[in-house]
Order: structure tokens, then C-alpha cells, then sequence
């Protein structure tokens, strides 16, 4: 396993890290199974992965609960990253990154994870109706008080990267080390912006959805009614465009000799910009498929081709998870009122 540095935390992180999203219930399509799950954290980090990722939110608190069963008398070897920020129940104030929130998401994660510390703490979405001010003053507390080793911010744009950036250096406060992005072949619009700003700060990513939530795995393909359930979950598994071009990947992969997944993963992590990948895995059989293919490195060849049919900065689709700006979600901050234009 080779190791890299998490931006500059001068944390040493694998080039994999395990995502403990469909541990628990997810949904309905998460692995229920504690014991499965615990015993398929324990084979990667034996492994030598040492990066775990999860979230309050993840079957509300129970990927949490499991991922503390499993590192039991192994916490010191791993790096445990959870995040805040979506909803935990009816509450309105039990979600954001309002401090009142964050202070008491953290205490319920520490709990479930049986630890007292958290190597990285993120904030799961951004929250335009909290200013980053108060975010970053109460993520500030968590860091001096020894709770919390890093934080971290996920699918925040470039511009609020920056925001954040200026805002925690001139306060005084603590400042994003990590940021959590979507990024696969199909989804490269991180290309453009919010990859190079990491670069430019410091900031270590650990991206998700490096197959695409589904679509790279080999099993959703054209005219084939694979795994329903998931295609009930995700609609961007059947949107035609993205079909279309899994369809122009799987000879490439192919050619090269490899499965589509080993392929798709080579490629997210062959970016400088990117320290580590989440495998979203839900059973054995999975992890033992991504883990063989941790070796495997992309030539210029295969690059170039990955890029005539998915140009660099592009994406096909979008991901039904990916975080839309209040800008682009309200029409009300898109158009004028009608009056208004009408007397124009």
C-alpha cells in the first residue's frame, strides 16, 4: 500500500478509503447485517486500508454504531472521518452547520463511534443560510478542545472553498484541511474548480461516487434489467447519456484487460489532486472485487481515451445526490417577478 499525505495534515491516508454508507439499514438497501458489515471493515483494514468514512445521517446513527463495534481495540491505526449536517429527524435545527447543531451532532457521533476523538469531521453539505463565520468558530471549539483532529468540508463549490479559506484566516479560526467531492469518469466537473482550489490550499480530498453510485460497476448496462432495486433508488443509473457511455467504456476496459470497477477507480485516483477514493461497498464479495484492483495504474493511452469519451471538466448527467446551489433550485432567484418584467 502506498500511502499519501492528506493534504497538508501530514496524515498518512491509503489511496482507498472504505465508505461505511450502506452499513445499516441505508434506505433499504444497506447491509443490515452488523456482523457482515463489521467483518468486511476488519478485512480492509487488514488490507491496509486505513481511512473510514461515514456520517451521523447514514442509517441515522446506525453506520456510526456499527463502525465503533468494528474498531474496537483498533482505533489508534485508524483515521475516522464522520460528518454533520443532514437531517436527523423532524427537528429543523437538528441538521445545518449552525454551531448550536454542530456541537450537539458531535457529542451523538463520538457516542455511537465509541470514541473521543475524530480524525476528520466534515460538513456534509453546505448550509448558505448559516454564515461560514459561525461553522468554522464552532468547528474551531471541537479542534481545541482535542474532540476533533481536522475538519472538513463536502461538495462545497470552489467559490465557497475560497469563502472559507479567507474567512478562517482572518478570524483566527480553523480552516477546511479536506474536502469530500463527487468525482468519477462520468463526473468531472471537480476538474475544472474545486480540484485545483484544494490543490492551491492544502486541502487533501477524499471523493465519492467513484463509480458513479452504480453505473460503473459493470452490472447496469443497456437493455439489461440488472439490479432493480438500485435503479429504484438512483435514477442517474438509467439516464440514456450515461448508459451510452458506459457502453463506449466496457471495451476499453476490455482491451486493457481489466473489469469496468478497476478501471473506473484507476482512474479517479491517477489525479494529483485527489488522496483517496470511498468504496461504498455493501457486501464481501464487493470489496474483495475493488480490492483487486489496487494496484492497477492507467497508461497515457488508456487516459486519453477515458477523455475522448468523457472530456475532461464534463460530466454526463448528474449524480440524483450531487448538491445544487440555492441559485439553480429556486426560480425565485433565477427570474424577476412578472410584474417587474412586464413593466419593463
Amino acid at each position: 500500500m502506498q500511502y499519501r499525505t492528506l493534504g497538508r495534515t501530514g496524515i498518512k491516508v491509503s489511496p482507498y478509503a472504505l465508505g461505511a454508507m450502506m452499513f445499516g439499514k441505508a434506505a433499504g438497501v444497506g447491509n443490515p447485517d452488523h456482523g457482515e458489515s463489521v467483518r468486511i471493515i476488519h478485512k480492509a483494514l487488514d488490507a491496509g486500508i486505513n481511512v473510514i468514512d461515514t456520517a451521523d445521517v447514514y442509517s441515522y446513527g446506525e453506520s456510526e454504531e456499527i463502525v465503533g463495534e468494528a474498531l474496537r481495540g483498533r482505533r489508534d491505526s485508524v483515521v475516522l472521518a464522520t460528518k454533520c449536517g443532514r437531517p436527523m429527524g423532524e427537528d429543523p435545527n437538528r441538521q445545518g452547520a449552525s454551531g448550536r447543531w454542530i456541537r450537539a451532532a458531535v457529542e451523538d457521533s463520538l457516542r455511537r463511534l465509541r470514541t473521543d476523538y475524530i480524525d476528520v469531521y466534515q460538513i456534509h453539505r453546505p448550509d448558505p443560510e448559516t454564515d461560514i463565520e459561525e461553522t468554522l468558530s464552532a468547528l474551531t471549539g471541537l479542534v481545541r478542545s482535542g474532540k476533533v483532529r481536522a475538519i472538513g468540508s463536502s461538495t462545497m463549490p470552489a467559490s465557497d472553498l475560497v469563502e472559507a479559506q479567507w474567512v478562517a484566516e482572518r478570524r483566527g479560526l480553523e480552516r477546511f484541511r479536506t474536502e469530500q467531492p463527487p468525482y468519477s469518469i462520468l463526473n468531472r466537473t471537480i476538474e475544472r474548480e474545486v480540484l485545483p482550489v484544494a490543490q492551491r490550499y492544502g486541502m487533501g480530498t477524499l471523493v465519492w461516487g467513484p463509480l458513479a453510485q452504480g453505473t460503473l460497476t459493470g452490472r447496469i448496462r443497456r437493455g439489461r434489467e440488472t439490479d432493480l432495486r438500485r435503479v429504484g433508488l438512483f435514477s442517474h443509473i438509467s439516464d440514456e447519456r450515461r448508459l451510452d457511455a458506459v457502453e463506449q467504456l466496457v471495451p476499453l476496459a476490455d482491451k486493457a484487460g481489466l473489469p469496468l470497477t478497476h478501471l473506473a477507480m484507476a482512474f479517479v485516483i491517477a489525479h494529483p489532486g485527489v488522496t483517496s477514493a470511498l468504496l461504498g461497498v455493501r457486501t464481501m464479495a464487493q470489496l474483495d472485487d475493488l480490492l483487486a484492483g489496487l494496484d492497477v495504474a492507467l497508461d497515457d493511452e488508456i487516459l486519453d481515451a477515458i477523455d475522448r469519451i468523457v472530456p475532461p471538466g464534463t460530466e454526463v448527467g448528474a449524480l440524483d445526490q450531487a448538491y445544487v446551489p440555492p441559485a439553480l433550485r429556486s426560480t425565485g432567484l433565477r427570474r424577476r417577478p412578472f410584474a417587474a418584467r412586464s413593466a419593463a
